[in-house]
């Protein structure tokens, strides 16, 4: 599995994540469980949304 989740991607994803579920925890609301999914993949470094499309936030190798 190939990371194709950049840093900067990565810390919004986290962010993002965690107030989603800040959110849910604090409405008492099961929709803050969505949070899951950005927090995993700003954790995992890898976005199967981007495979179909081929994209990557990661730094290209090799100047």
């Amino acid at each position: 599995m190939k990371t194709n989740v950049g840093s900067v991607d990565r810390t919004l994803r986290i962010i993002a994540g965690l107030a989603l579920l800040g959110a849910g925890y604090y409405f008492k609301n099961w929709w803050g469980l969505v949070g899951l999914l950005p927090l995993l993949t700003g954790l995992v470094r890898f976005c199967p949304a981007y495979l179909p499309f081929g994209l990557s936030t990661c730094p290209k190798d090799g100047k």
